[in-house]
């Protein structure tokens, strides 16, 4: 089995968050599908962290690194992703497997 590594910023909620969030809370009390611009736009499922960025290893601001032995793992570029980014409040860095 393998793991799969990921880094994704939060935005904190803001207007337009609460306005899909009443938007999905609605689709789901009534029991309709979540309309796709509002599914996309949590990607796929609302975090109370925020709006969630995906960072990508090339983006300018995430890359790869390892020790050449036996440690490997992500870099974050904090000014350059506060450059692009400079509401975001939290980096998470999540494994899955």
């Amino acid at each position: 089995m393998g793991m799969d590594s990921f880094v994704y910023a939060f935005r904190p909620p803001d207007k337009k968050w609460r306005q899909m969030k009443a938007v999905w809370d609605a689709c789901e009390a009534s029991g309709v599908d979540v309309p796709g611009k509002v599914a996309s736009f949590f990607d796929g499922t609302p975090d109370d962290a925020g709006v969630k960025i995906a960072l990508r290893e090339g983006d300018g601001i995430v890359t790869k690194w390892d020790d050449d032995e036996s440690a490997e793992g992500f870099q974050v570029d904090i000014p350059a992703l506060l450059k692009r980014h400079p509401d975001v409040r939290f980096i998470r860095f999540e494994n899955s497997w």
